[in-house]
Formats: structure tokens, sequence, C-alpha cells
């Protein structure tokens, strides 16, 4: 269980370095908008080979689940839309966490079930959050949030390394568990988050070049989550 969450709090620590280039480094608005692009393909690719691979098409509850996963993500940013107003940064740390939580379960329960964490995605999941953590950092920034960047990562590292544990716990007392609709919730949360927050600030701020960035990320991820 300690092992699970501590690859899960490894998975996602990534978005602490993204914030600490954004803090640190003079990174300009074209070079985060890239950044961003490339995390979003990375992230594409991801949930297309890992979070609802081929063989689960024809499940319903799969897509029961993902579409459980956008409706939560848009309920919630709505939410914070008519509460103050989130900003582009607040959206997509929204985002990093309702995919971290699921994410880190299924790390937790590979573990349990199969003895071991997937590489590939682990690598997939870490590379398509240092983008994340820079340019939700970038935009907090921009609109003065009185929020610390640091503490929302490390808080969302910290709650997905619980999450990790908790699949590991999960798959122990659940014959068959293999974390399939955590999964598919994640990916539904997660391609909701990129198309009205990610995608969108990504072009805007990078240019036509972020598309090619996009299909580079895309790329990347998916032979990275296929290497196991």
């Amino acid at each position: 269980m300690l092992s699970a969450g501590l690859w899960a709090f490894v998975a996602e620590s990534s978005l602490i370095v993204g914030a600490f280039v954004a803090q640190n480094l003079q990174v300009s608005r074209r070079r985060v908008g890239e950044a961003m692009g490339f995390g979003a393909g990375a992230m594409i690719g991801a949930l297309a080979y890992e979070l609802i691979p081929d063989s689960r098409v024809s499940d319903i509850q799969i897509w029961l689940s993902f579409g459980a996963g956008a409706l939560v993500f848009y309920g919630l940013d709505s939410a914070l839309e008519r509460h103050g107003g989130a900003n582009v940064g607040q959206t997509i740390a929204l985002g990093a966490l309702l995919d971290g939580i699921p994410e880190s379960m299924v790390i937790g329960i590979s573990l349990a079930v199969g003895g071991s964490v997937s590489l590939g995605f682990l690598v997939a999941v870490f590379v398509s959050n240092v983008p994340e953590g820079l340019s939700a950092t970038s935009a907090m920034a921009g609109s003065n949030s009185e929020h610390n960047p640091y503490a929302i990562w490390i808080g969302i590292a910290v709650i997905s390394a619980l999450a990790g544990a908790a699949g590991y716990a999960i798959a122990n007392q659940a014959a068959g568990a293999d974390g399939r609709y955590v999964q598919a919730f994640a990916g539904g949360a997660v391609l909701t988050m990129l198309a009205s927050s990610m995608m969108p600030e990504a072009f805007e701020e990078g240019g036509r070049v972020v598309a090619l960035l996009t299909a580079l990320g895309f790329a990347i991820a998916a032979v990275l989550t296929t290497l196991d």
C-alpha cells in the first residue's frame, strides 16, 4: 500500500516541477502555450491508449463512467465560474485533481493485481503533468490569483498518493478489480478540461505551431503507454 501511494505521488509530482519552472524561470506566454499544446496531446494519447483502450469500447459501463467524469468536471467548473469566476489556471488545476485521483487509484490497483505498475503509463502521466503545472501556474500568476500554486500542486500530489493507496486496498478486497471504470471517469474529466480550457488557451498563446506540438505530444504518450 505504501509503494502504491509513493508511485502515485511520483506520477503527480511533476505538477510541482512545472510550477517551479513557471515561478523561477522567465518563460514567455508563447512558450507556455506551446507547452500546453504538447501537454494536451500527451494527455489525449494517455487517454486513448491507457484509459480507454480498444478492448473496452464495447462495455457500456465504460461510457457511463466516461460521461460521469465529463459531467462532474463540467459541473464543478461551472460552480467555480458562478462563485467568483475560475481562471484558466484554476480550471486546469481542477482537471488535474479529477484526473489525478482515479489515475492514482489505477496505479494502486495495477500494483495490487499485477505486482507492478505500467512504466510507460507513469512516464506519460509525468510528462503530461509538467506543462499542465507550468501553464496553470502561469495563468494564476497572470490573473493575480491569491492562491499559492505550490500548495495547490502539493495538495493534489498528496491526495493522489492517498488515492493510490486506496486503490491498492480496494483491489485486495475486491476480486477482479482492474480499475477500468475509474480510468474511464478520469478520461471523461480530462477530455472535457482539455476542450474547455487547456487547448483553447494553448492555441491563443502559442499560435499555429501548437497544432504540431499537440500531435507530437500525442505520439510520444502513445508510444510510452504501449512500452510495457
